[in-house]
């Protein structure tokens, strides 16, 4: 979940105030943009509760428009924004804005509770949730803002993506398409909080502190420009309390530490058993160097894709990070081009027709079930296929092998492996360091960190490096990634992150800074306590071979003729992911100095044992 852009903070209009029913309304032409008119009202929710909402209505409108809807926990612009050059193909459409802060939140009354949970349907009359009110506020505003067709789109990046999806579980009858873009949909599993159980550490504790430290947001000062070092020295997790925050009251911090298990707290705020009741239209987004909502989006759509009888649901993964297919032509992600400017051709290609044919009855449904981009080599396409993953995909598998090898080929059988010490006070960086804080004002490496060359972890003795041969055709990956390890350990528990990365030939004639450069195309991480159970952890046995799978995700990637596939196994991803004690603690935010020591952690890699990564693929 991003932080928007500073245009976003609330630059409320001082006016007189207008009684409309069930809202106070302030209005006045747009300062930085003739074409709308802005207005701001106080609209009331069923339960009393007024939330802060401005809309902008074109002046020049030649007949009833559609109204696009925003909420979001990190401000509503004021009368100086302008929808022309925030969303200029959809304004060129020809559409309503409008924008309101959540609950608790900015100018907005009420209290903020984080990614607030859906209320039971059998709940108590009366209780509201995101869902509550975005019903309430799209009542309101189909019928007090003026020219309006009736008909309504919610949309929305990151944390607004998600209020949009809520949207979704209770509609608005006007309620009539919806894009939740990047969008988180389980805090547990693999969005920004914890990774298959193990804790984003950095995003989890700066995003916290940000949004519930000040109801309009703030920043959390660090005493080092490197937060690996600031981490490291804070020690076990409960000292950032004790040290830092004392007695300052982070709900959110508090949950972290109070539910480190996949218990009822987490399962009811994640998304998967709500999306059965959802018929509306929906264009899901996500990008495939999203560093912080990757999984979301595409566990949306998997599971609305079971209950689509009437074929509404459609994917769009492009070559972005978090947010990225919103600004900019998207061409590029950090260093590496993909050939073509894939976020303008999303908002003009994509997201615009959906919206014109579900809002304006314009256009054609969609242009197909899933558009994914496929990347590779610094180019790319979009391909167009009818179900993600493709049905016409097969899997292949990457084996393991002596030396650093990696090869489709099984490797005979033996007892072999290869072994590294894992030390948690000497933890793997996730990325190059200085590592700066994640929104840091004068600027930060967070937006790219997945698109970093990987070469500065080759050379460590806790990293174990596979690579095949130079590829003499092209391998088109298409569908899911899944790593299966097959492991053992000194200790009780080990973190598992595993990388898939594509190396760039040693001489790259198209760029040459980026020979020999080691592209992460897939990547995740399992805490080796839930490998059965995410409800239940249970301690490895010492020196026992132990299966642990790790979820890579999916891509649409095209390893090219001349390039090699490399696999990276380690245990430590740090700060990005806390350091795992590995020795049995049951809650490791309670783990004290001494429940941290290092361990030896094998890979095994023949016979029945034969650790693996499976592909999906395509032919090329």
């Amino acid at each position: 979940m991003r932080r928007q852009p500073h245009a976003f903070r609330s630059l409320l209009l001082a006016a007189t105030l207008l009684a409309l029913p069930r809202a106070t309304v302030a209005q006045a032409p747009v300062a930085g943009d003739t074409n709308y008119t802005f207005t701001r009202a106080m609209v009331t929710m069923r339960d009393g509760v007024r939330l802060n909402t401005v809309f902008f209505v074109p002046k020049r409108a030649s007949g009833p428009l559609p109204i696009l809807f925003i909420r979001t926990p990190y401000g509503v612009p004021g009368p100086a924004y302008s929808p022309t050059r925030a969303y200029a193909e959809l304004h060129a459409d020809g559409y309503i804005f409008a924008m309101q802060d959540i609950r608790g939140k900015y100018e907005s009354e009420g209290t903020f509770v984080m990614q607030r949970p859906p209320r039971p349907v059998d709940g108590p009359r009366g209780s509201v949730d995101e869902s509550t009110d975005a019903y309430d506020s799209i009542d309101w505003l189909t019928k007090n803002i003026p020219n309006n067709n009736g008909r309504v789109g919610m949309m929305g990046v990151s944390y607004p993506g998600w209020t949009a999806a809520m949207g979704m579980l209770d509609p608005h009858p006007a309620l009539k398409a919806v894009s939740p873009q990047a969008s988180p949909s389980d805090m547990w599993i693999g969005d920004d909080f914890h990774h298959n159980g193990a804790f984003r550490l950095s995003y989890g504790f700066e995003y916290a502190y940000m949004v519930e430290n000040a109801k309009g947001g703030s920043q959390f000062e660090f005493e080092n420009y490197d937060t690996y070092e600031w981490y490291l020295n804070v020690g076990p997790l409960a000292n950032i309390q004790a040290r830092y925050l004392k007695d300052k009251h982070l709900p959110t911090w508090e949950d972290f530490q109070a539910h480190p298990n996949y218990d009822e707290f987490w399962q009811r705020q994640a998304m998967k058993s709500y999306l059965t009741r959802v018929n509306v239209p929906t264009l899901n987004v996500a990008g495939w160097w999203d560093q912080e909502d990757f999984y979301g989006p595409l566990m949306i759509y998997r599971e609305l894709e079971k209950h689509d009888a009437q074929s509404r649901n459609f994917l769009v993964v492009g070559p972005w990070r978090h947010g990225g297919r919103r600004n900019g032509p998207g061409d590029r992600l950090g260093n590496i081009g993909f050939g073509a400017p894939t976020g303008e051709q999303f908002r003009k290609e994509i997201e615009a027709p959906f919206f014109a044919y579900w809002l304006k009855d314009k256009g054609a449904a969609t242009q197909g079930e899933a558009r994914v981009w496929e990347s590779g080599g610094g180019t790319g396409a979009w391909r167009t296929y009818s179900a993600w993953p493709p049905k016409e995909a097969a899997t292949k598998v990457l084996f393991f092998g002596a030396n650093g090898t990696l090869s489709f080929d099984a490797p005979a059988a033996g007892g072999a492996f290869d072994a590294y010490v894992s030390d948690p006070a000497h933890p793997v960086p996730y990325r190059h360091r200085p590592i700066e804080p994640t929104y840091f004002p004068k600027g930060s490496g967070w937006g790219t960190w997945l698109m970093e060359d990987q070469r500065f972890v080759n050379d460590r003795a806790d990293v174990l490096t596979s690579r095949t041969p130079v590829l003499t055709d092209d391998v088109v990956v298409a569908g899911d990634i899944t790593a299966k390890l097959f492991v053992s350990t000194t200790g009780q528990d080990a973190d598992f992150v595993v990388k898939l990365i594509d190396v760039y030939p040693e001489t790259y004639e198209p760029d040459v800074k980026l020979g020999g450069w080691e592209l992460m195309v897939a990547n995740d991480v399992t805490r080796a306590r839930f490998r059965n159970s995410r409800e239940k952890p249970e301690p490895m046995v010492p020196g026992q071979v132990t299966p642990v799978t790790i979820d890579l995700h999916t891509q649409s990637y095209r390893f090219r003729k001349g390039h090699r596939i490399m696999v990276q196994v380690q245990s430590s991803w740090f700060p990005i992911i806390d350091r795992n004690p590995q020795t049995w603690v049951p809650n490791i935010f309670q783990a004290k100095a001494d429940d941290f020591k290092a361990q030896t952690h094998r890979v095994y890699r023949a016979g029945a044992n034969a650790s693996r990564v499976e592909i999906q693929v395509v032919a090329p």
